[in-house]
């Protein structure tokens, strides 16, 4: 008996991170994320956390009357590796948060695409 991964499945119990930070990628940059700018990112966050899960994703919200597509960026952080005090938990929420931006800030000045509308 072969174990093959499978192409798609279902998962129920879904273990939230820690924290999670988002970042509007392509409302600013107009494009989605490189993998070597996500590297840039990860080598910016490892020092703060020691591990991290980093998303790029084309999000797609649909609904009746309305449609929307974004190229957004999700560090996640697992709930062993964040403080269980509020104070330290909002110090690193804001390191990660100040981290993110400066990262975007310099990938957004680098290379911009504009932004057409529709």
């Amino acid at each position: 008996m072969r174990n093959e991964p499978e192409l798609a499945f279902c998962v129920r119990e879904a273990e939230p991170p820690g924290v999670e930070v988002r970042v509007n990628f392509g409302v600013f940059a107009g494009r989605r994320a490189t993998p070597a700018e996500i590297d840039d990112l990860a080598a910016a966050l490892l020092p703060k956390v020691g591990e991290v899960s980093i998303v790029a994703e084309e999000r797609h919200e649909i609904g009746e009357g309305a449609e929307a597509s974004l190229n957004q960026v999700r560090i996640e952080v697992a709930s062993d590796h964040v403080p269980d005090d509020e104070r330290e938990l909002d110090v690193l929420c804001g390191r990660l948060v100040e981290a993110a931006e400066t990262w975007a800030r310099s990938c957004i000045a680098e290379r911009h695409a504009e932004v057409s509308e529709l």
